[in-house]
């Protein structure tokens, strides 16, 4: 029996000793699990990288439609205030419910020329130890200058018709786009709405714009002069008897010249 004794002593001094030798094990295994210490630099490199300041300005935000407007980037780091000329810059515009990149420079001025009321803003895309960081957005409002031609138009509503006349108090049909014209632009036309097709810009029909003029024709050859006031409808001096007013288009056969 003191044999067994003993045995089972030595059976379990050996299993207390291995028990103690597995923990051990086990606690090196857990310690070996964390990060290593030379990783830390990495990690503390990282998080010093910050986020660039980025500022944008524009010289106007109402434009003619046709002018440019010039914007320029500011990137500054924001923890030092310091200019940063290292990386490029993208002009992006908001356009079907997103931001799309217009243009991509390593300067810092840009010059655009939206043809519609946009809004627009700078995403600096990194560098100089800096991520990428975006400015507010500014809207830049384009208008079109044929509201200036309109309005004159309407100022002659009510003024009788005559033919060959050219204003100021009574019109032709050609005579009327011609004074107008004249009046809003600088820009002379001769007394015949066939040959006022020829002047301008041609532009398709569905891309006219309030302003415009529009010659109706029979064939190639045209007949009718009048200036395009928006929704279909067109200001015109129409034939003997009539007054200068705004009235809904007649015909299809017709052509569009921008002079604006």
């Amino acid at each position: 029996m003191h044999g067994s004794s003993i045995s089972r002593r030595r059976k379990l001094s050996t299993g207390t000793i291995a028990l103690s030798l597995g923990l051990s094990l086990c606690a090196g295994q857990l310690v070996a699990t964390q990060p290593a210490a030379a990783a830390t630099p990495v990690v503390a490199a990282a998080a010093a990288r910050t986020v660039a300041k980025v500022k944008m300005t524009s010289n106007t935000r109402t434009i003619l439609y046709g002018n440019t407007v010039k914007l320029t980037a500011k990137v500054t780091h924001p923890k030092t205030g310091k200019a940063v000329t290292a990386g490029r810059v993208a002009l992006q515009v908001y356009r079907k419910g997103k931001w799309s990149t217009w243009q991509t420079k390593g300067s810092r001025n840009f010059i655009a020329k939206p043809l519609t009321t946009a809004s627009l803003r700078f995403k600096f895309l990194g560098g100089g130890g800096l991520y990428a960081g975006i400015s507010n957005g500014i809207k830049v409002t384009v208008k079109n200058n044929g509201t200036k031609v309109v309005n004159e138009a309407a100022k002659h509503k009510g003024a009788l018709y005559l033919f060959g006349a050219a204003g100021p108090k009574r019109f032709d049909c050609s005579g009327f786009t011609m004074y107008v014209y004249k009046k809003t632009t600088g820009r002379k036309l001769p007394h015949k709405a066939n040959l006022q097709q020829r002047y301008g810009k041609a532009v398709s029909k569905s891309k006219k714009q309030v302003g415009d003029l529009i010659i109706t024709r029979s064939g190639s050859y045209g007949y009718h002069a009048a200036i395009y006031a928006g929704g279909g409808k067109v200001w015109d001096s129409p034939h003997s008897g009539a007054r200068v007013s705004k009235r809904k288009m007649f015909s299809s056969n017709y052509v569009v010249r921008r002079l604006i």
